[in-house]
């Protein structure tokens, strides 16, 4: 069976492209998700009008979310600590702590996006990205100082 994909299915292909599977695997899994459509002059148009109008939703969104890096990019926080001895910190800087100071600036973004692979345990001043769109990463700076 030929079947058009209206979205990106993993190990079968990318959104508009026709593929061939199982018959089992189309009619069953594959056309009932809305994940694809019978392989049809039809269908393929429609498939078509569907990516140029979903391509426009993901430029207006990307462009929104490249307007916000630029000013998250610019931000630049100081975050004072307890430090015990050889400067080593009582706790720790997290994603959560990271984006509750974006929203101190007026930015909600959700902590799952601020991609800190380990949270921040050593003084001085770390680069952390956020992800705010698959292609738009914005860098904020986190310096870490003693707590007076």
């Amino acid at each position: 069976m030929n079947v058009v994909l209206r979205e990106d299915v993993e190990k079968l292909g990318k959104r508009g492209e026709t593929v061939k599977v199982a018959d089992g695997y189309g009619r069953n899994y594959l056309i009932p998700k809305k994940l694809a459509y019978p392989a049809t002059p039809g269908n393929q148009k429609v498939i078509e009008h569907e990516k140029r109008a979903k391509d426009l939703r993901d430029a207006r969104v990307r462009q929104d979310h490249e307007k916000v890096a630029a000013v998250i990019s610019g931000f630049s926080f100081t975050v004072p600590m307890k430090v015990g001895e050889n400067d080593m910190l009582f706790g720790s800087v997290t994603s959560q702590g990271i984006a509750d100071l974006l929203a101190a600036k007026g930015f909600e973004i959700d902590k799952r996006r601020i991609e800190l692979h380990e949270p921040i345990k050593t003084l001085g001043t770390h680069s952390v990205p956020v992800r705010l769109h698959k292609d738009v990463t914005a860098q904020v700076s986190i310096e870490v100082v003693k707590e007076e």
